[in-house]
């Protein structure tokens, strides 16, 4: 089952599942992401029996459904759910009451089929739809998303949204979620649920007629339990005509339900626009003083000697001056290598440095300007200890990676430049070094993301220099120095700085002042 985890751009108030319904897959909630990722850590996930090319057994049932679901989904959530996929998440609130917090249907029906006193898709063209999908699946797909764009202001788009959408032609698979179509009655089963619920249907509705609103608001005994709302000007396909209205009513919602309590949240490390900009300046001499960078990515590079197969895509990711592309392009010569960095002058520089043509990108490895599924290898040396939210680092890997990818980094761990860190703390008690994570943190954040799998090494690497000034003319070099938030403001006084440089000569020997290096080497694998 493909599943994507998108962390929140902001803070993350509340860990948000989005369920498609069926014929249909997880990019149809794309328009809805940017609306809601300023809160949410999102789940998305291609369902079982209702994603075409999702592989399925032959007696699949709801249940099967909703364990795979959990297997890949936060420990506790809001779970959206679109047409068959809100029938999905009532079943799941109602069997796993403890995993969901609240629920939210688009579209969807309790149960899909008319009755007497029940609006729905009348059951014999129910039945003719599934004689049509065992005949020709594809055909009766295309009719089926024709149905759905009806109503809407622009149908034709529309279509050629969803068809830029589909993974695959449908076959088998989706025949068991006709099935739980045609028999899923959850009538009864939505007025006793504990949780918050807000339904939200369309007001041109081909297949979930907005006259069902009366019906439905009329199961739940007090408006406090459940809010029925319909969505103006939409179809049946609202994530993607009216994903603005989604998005507005459930951020509502889940704030009066106090299910949006801002978690503490402090920005950790430099900003990352100081970060590029420091960089960007040090561009031209970085190369010059970069030893420890150089040794540590050559040890790197020895992690790609058992990479399983040729890589079409290889990710240069923080590519800095374009230093290792030259032996990227040489040992996957059939490939297409990137060279990424958060710093424009870097990438500047690399180009006009750098033979051949290259493929260049300023980008963030926290927020990838990448598609979903296009990489098979990320090379990073000595990049990533910039980014001070790794879940949503891991989170850009496993979503860019395609099945059986691999990125193989290195970053520094917290006991990089002790030597520097304890001097300066025996003169004043400021943060003069800059900070980065534990192997312990990335491995916690790295668990927390689906669909990966995490090994961590430690290594030292030492540094040696005859005076303290020639380590700081290096960091300053390279673009390194201290560039923490909580980084003293205006110049260090005389007495400080020789404080400082006394203190640093209690490490000296043999003549020499070490410099160590808490390097990590890691492997993220798509499992």
């Amino acid at each position: 089952m493909s599943t994507e985890y998108l962390p929140a751009t902001g803070a993350a108030c509340q860990e948000l599942v989005l369920l498609h319904g069926w014929g249909s897959n997880r990019e149809i909630w794309r328009p809805l992401l940017a609306l809601v990722r300023c809160w949410a850590n999102v789940t998305l996930i291609d369902l079982p029996a209702c994603a075409p090319a999702v592989a399925v057994g032959d007696n699949c049932e709801p249940a099967d459904a909703l364990d795979a679901v959990l297997a890949v989904a936060p420990q506790r959530a809001v779970y959206l759910g679109w047409s068959l996929g809100g029938q999905l998440a009532l079943e799941l609130a109602a069997c796993k009451p403890g995993r969901v917090a609240a629920v939210i249907t688009v579209c969807s029906n309790p149960r899909f089929i008319a009755a007497a006193d029940w609006p729905g898709m009348g059951e014999e063209a129910f039945s003719r739809f599934q004689a049509a999908y065992a005949t020709d699946p594809a055909a009766a797909l295309r009719r089926f998303c024709s149905l759905q764009a009806q109503g809407a202001k622009r149908p034709r788009l529309l279509l050629r949204q969803l068809q830029t959408l589909q993974a695959g032609p449908p076959g088998p698979e989706l025949v068991p979620g006709l099935a739980w179509l045609a028999r899923l009655d959850q009538r009864r089963l939505v007025p006793g649920l504990r949780q918050p619920q807000l339904h939200l249907l369309a007001e041109h509705d081909q297949l979930v007629p907005a006259g069902l609103a009366p019906v439905l608001a009329g199961l739940f005994a007090s408006p406090a339990s459940a809010q029925v709302e319909t969505l103006r000007d939409a179809s049946h396909l609202a994530p993607l005509d009216s994903a603005q209205q989604i998005a507005a009513l459930t951020t509502e919602f889940l704030a009066a339900a106090g299910l949006l309590q801002a978690v503490d949240y402090q920005e950790m490390g430099p900003a990352k626009k100081d970060v590029a900009y420091s960089f960007s300046r040090a561009a031209g001499s970085y190369d010059s003083v970069a030893r420890l960078q150089q040794d540590v990515g050559r040890e790197l590079l020895a992690l790609l000697d058992d990479t399983p197969a040729a890589p079409a895509v290889v990710l240069d990711l923080g590519c800095g001056t374009g230093y290792f592309q030259p032996e990227l392009r040489s040992r996957f010569p059939g490939g297409t290598v990137i060279g990424l960095d958060l710093a424009p002058g870097m990438i500047e520089y690399a180009r006009a440095q750098v033979a051949g043509d290259g493929n260049w990108l300023v980008g963030d490895a926290e927020s990838l300007p990448l598609a979903t599924d296009s990489v098979d290898l990320v090379f990073s040396s000595l990049a990533i200890q910039w980014c001070h939210r790794p879940q949503q680092l891991f989170a850009e890997l496993a979503r860019v990676l395609r099945p059986g990818g691999r990125c193989v980094f290195t970053t520094l761990g917290p006991d990089t430049l002790r030597e520097l860190r304890s001097a300066w703390a025996a003169v004043d008690d400021r943060q003069h070094v800059n900070s980065f994570l534990p192997s312990q943190q990335l491995a916690a954040a790295a668990a927390s993301v689906p669909g990966i799998r995490l090994s961590l090494e430690t290594r030292r690497h030492c540094m040696q220099y005859t005076r303290v000034g020639e380590l700081l003319a290096e960091l300053k070099s390279l673009g390194a120095h201290n560039m923490n938030r909580g980084r003293p403001a205006g110049l260090t006084s005389r007495k400080t700085l020789q404080g400082m440089l006394q203190a640093y000569e209690s490490w000296r020997v043999d003549g020499l002042l070490p410099a160590t290096y808490d390097v990590i080497f890691g492997m993220v694998e798509t499992i």
